[in-house]
């Protein structure tokens, strides 16, 4: 569904219940490195989404777009907010050296130690989608020429008030960046959480 939506929000919004479902699919695996897998998504799936929707905001408000197909050529003029975007969406993808990937690699070593390998390829095609409804999103705002050059001019010169616009989504970017260097205090934290979702809470 994602990968036929036009409107960026949109195709994020979609993207996040299959983001979603990696938790679940850590619970229902149900050995501690696939649980470990699910809570790790809650922490970077926040900060990878989290980017890519304040990327979005950020589009709308110097460009006032918000369909993808409008996008050609803006990462020329906003170059700062596409990079982030294309952070992010590696981040979502689960691409090392990105925070993202922590999450995909317990939850596919939890379906290889449980012997499921239709979850180990559902896992690697859900990747594969992930790549296919994202990656586009920073590619035609960085390769493809504008169709309206007088449009993007006019974007260009409506910068200057927006000057700032970049720095939310470049830091949670790098912080999409920097948690990939981080899980291992990030484990640490977390795993208490490990006794009490094994045994139901008992």
């Amino acid at each position: 569904i994602a990968m036929r939506k036009d409107n960026l929000k949109a195709r994020l919004a979609y993207s996040t219940i299959s983001q979603l479902a990696y938790i679940t699919l850590g619970a229902m695996i149900a050995t501690p490195v696939a649980i470990m897998g699910g809570a790790l998504q809650i922490v970077m799936h926040a900060w990878g989404k989290i980017t890519l929707f304040m990327c979005a905001g950020a589009i709308y408000t110097v460009a006032h777009r918000t369909e993808i197909s409008t996008f050609n050529g803006l990462g020329k003029t906003m170059p700062w907010v596409f990079g982030a975007f294309l952070v992010g969406s590696l981040s979502i993808i689960g691409l090392p050296p990105m925070g993202g990937s922590w999450p995909k690699f317990f939850l596919m070593l939890g379906a290889v130690d449980a012997h499921h390998k239709a979850i180990l390829a559902v896992l690697i095609l859900s990747s594969l989608l992930n790549i296919a409804y994202l990656i586009p999103v920073s590619m035609r705002a960085f390769l493809l020429k504008p169709e309206d050059e007088e449009a993007d001019k006019h974007i260009a010169g409506a910068m200057p008030k927006h000057k700032f616009v970049w720095i939310a989504p470049v830091i949670t970017a790098a912080g999409a960046f920097l948690l990939f260097f981080a899980v291992g205090p990030l484990v640490e934290f977390l795993k208490p959480i490990l006794p009490i979702t094994m045994t139901g809470g008992l």
